[in-house]
């Protein structure tokens, strides 16, 4: 029945869009500005894709877009699915295997995130090394179809070595300071309490957000490479010195996408086979 669910999104699109995307872009909140850089732009709202979750977030324009970036066919989610509005595992992640189907092979995810590393300061960009789950679920928990990928994925280098090599190598190159780290993810939708910050950083944690690892999950399960870019918008609590707001993390957010947007579409215009 899933199967059946992600091949009719798949037709869809396909009857609206003739694109063939290779690359697909995961967009978090207050990044959607990428697409801006994208040429033969083509979009298609969630709420028109069968089976499609559906997302009122603020930040978000729920809608695929479909372009080129320096020639290379990309498909942008531009608002993404999260665990606490409520959405099971798989529905956070359907968007990824409908990507898969539609012939994307590498995916890069981004989100808007809290520094626990107290090196870090808002507005920094953190190529994520690995991710700790504390979520107590997983996407893949159920009945496996070997059509999407094996039951037992290996998780030994979820973001892709070479391709974390590749960034760095090209912010670098363009002088776009950025950080390295460890992604946890934290259910939500409050904000974690200091007492939780303090336990993630003995876990080796360096920042925290609501989101990415399922889908980096679903992603190498399908056989996809992917790169993490977090966005540092504000300092964890117990680091940080003022309370937090969702306002805050999207306007830092906004100012901090300028850069991560000449960094992904450089990397674009030499994006290793």
């Amino acid at each position: 029945m899933f199967y059946d669910d992600v091949m009719q999104s798949v037709a869809y699109i396909r009857q609206q869009i003739k694109a063939e995307p290779v690359l697909g872009i995961v967009l978090g909140s207050g990044l959607g500005s990428l697409v801006d850089a994208m040429e033969e732009r083509e979009s298609i709202p969630y709420k028109d894709i069968p089976f499609f979750p559906q997302s009122n977030l603020a930040g978000h324009a729920d809608q695929l877009v479909f372009g080129r970036i320096a020639g290379t066919k990309v498909v942008a989610m531009q608002g993404r699915f999260h665990y606490y509005e409520g959405f099971t595992m798989k529905q956070v992640t359907y968007p990824i295997f409908v990507l898969k189907q539609l012939g994307v092979k590498d995916l890069i995810v981004t989100n808007a995130c809290g520094g626990i590393n107290p090196s870090f300061v808002p507005g920094d960009l953190m190529l994520i090394d690995d991710y700790i789950n504390t979520l107590g679920n997983n996407p893949l928990i159920g009945p496996n179809d070997e059509r999407f990928g094996p039951r037992f994925p290996d998780m030994s280098d979820p973001y892709a070595k070479e391709l974390r090599a590749f960034a760095a190598a090209t912010a670098r190159q363009q002088g776009i300071e950025h950080r390295h780290g460890v992604y946890a993810i934290f259910s939500g939708p409050c904000f974690e309490s200091a007492a939780e910050i303090r336990a993630l950083h003995v876990m080796g944690a360096d920042a925290v957000g609501m989101s990415t690892v399922p889908e980096t999950i679903v992603a190498n399960y399908l056989g996809m490479r992917v790169l993490g870019i977090a966005c540092i918008t504000n300092m964890a609590t117990g680091i940080a010195k003022t309370k937090h707001s969702h306002e805050e993390v999207l306007a830092i957010a906004n100012r901090s996408s300028r850069a991560l947007c000449q960094w992904v579409q450089t990397m674009i215009e030499k994006w290793p086979a």
